[in-house]
């Protein structure tokens, strides 16, 4: 697939579960602004098949080209991201949880999710918005929630994006990220209680808000039931002491 297939498929999937993305998109290029996407970023588990790798390689034959690792130990995840030749591109991020760092009955419930995988799943083209490919009863993501967000969200929606982030530098009405929240807010869109309005400051050389994720409603083995799904995030990029602009992520407050 060619690099605006694959971004034009994961959006798709992704206002699929997020209707409030695609709202404030339209709103703002209402406003006359042209979007320009920052990053993307999926989730998945460090296990044969599935890993990091295996989700970045479509990416990888469409021009993206890894760079920098990153560890969040408190959270169990390592992460990468991938970055384009073509600037107008986002970013790609990938995030895989460390399985191995959970408590043996988190490994347990997840060795069970995993050994469902279809044969030769990992190497679909469409992995990235496969979707969950394995049955999953309500009390077993409500035990892995306890222990890990990123562990149940997984299990819950399987293969499919955890937010697109837009590239705030590239509005031109708003002035900063602030203006950007307090606009959002007043339209009646909640912004993440978990990290607050806005994550970062300048001398981090990044800024981040994201929205409170949208609840869908998600079938279970013995229920459906209403959880939250994706957010939309917003990123403010500032210039390193060279001028160029910072193009990483910070591995605090996630």
């Amino acid at each position: 697939m060619t690099a605006d297939q694959l971004l034009e498929a994961l959006w798709r999937d992704y206002v699929a579960s997020t209707p409030q993305a695609e709202r404030i998109h339209h709103l703002l290029t209402e406003r006359g602004e042209l979007l320009r996407n920052d990053h993307v970023e999926l989730r998945t588990y460090a296990a044969p098949g599935i890993a990091l790798d295996a989700l970045a390689r479509p990416f990888e034959a469409a021009g993206w080209r890894p760079r920098e690792p990153y560890r969040f130990a408190d959270q169990h995840l390592r992460a990468r991201y991938w970055q384009h030749d073509d600037p107008a591109r986002p970013k790609l991020v990938v995030t895989e949880l460390v399985v191995d760092e959970l408590s043996p009955a988190a490994q347990a419930m997840i060795a069970g999710l995993v050994a469902q995988l279809p044969a030769g799943f990992g190497a679909r083209g469409d992995l990235a918005w496969a979707g969950r490919p394995w049955r999953l009863a309500h009390a077993v993501y409500r035990a892995l929630l306890a222990e890990s967000e990123p562990a149940a969200w997984v299990a819950a929606f399987g293969f499919r994006v955890h937010h697109f982030a837009v590239d705030v530098g590239s509005l031109q009405s708003f002035p900063d990220l602030a203006a950007l929240a307090a606009f959002l807010g007043e339209l009646g869109f909640a912004f993440d209680d978990a990290d607050g309005a806005i994550v970062g400051t300048p001398a981090d050389r990044l800024e981040r808000a994201a929205t409170r994720a949208d609840a869908i409603a998600v079938a279970f083995d013995d229920a459906t039931l209403r959880i939250p799904s994706c957010r939309y995030e917003f990123a403010r990029r500032y210039p390193l002491p060279s001028g160029e602009l910072f193009h990483g992520f910070v591995t605090t407050g996630r």
